[in-house]
């Protein structure tokens, strides 16, 4: 097993529960006073879903 790649998957996982629960919550976000739509967080959160679901895979070889 590779620490680091159970490490980044667990990080990966976090920011896509985060994502997750902004998507579900609507939480506003405003980057340089410009609002975020909520479907941003829909697409981050199946990008990093789909990361740490590799690196978990990754990790059991």
């Amino acid at each position: 097993m590779k620490p680091f790649t159970t490490i980044a998957a667990l990080v990966f996982a976090l920011i896509a529960l985060a994502q997750l629960l902004r998507f579900i919550l609507a939480w506003p976000v405003s980057v340089n006073g410009v609002a975020v739509p909520v479907w941003v967080s829909a697409v981050a959160f199946v990008i990093a879903a789909g990361l740490s679901c590799m690196l978990w895979r990754e990790r059991r070889r």
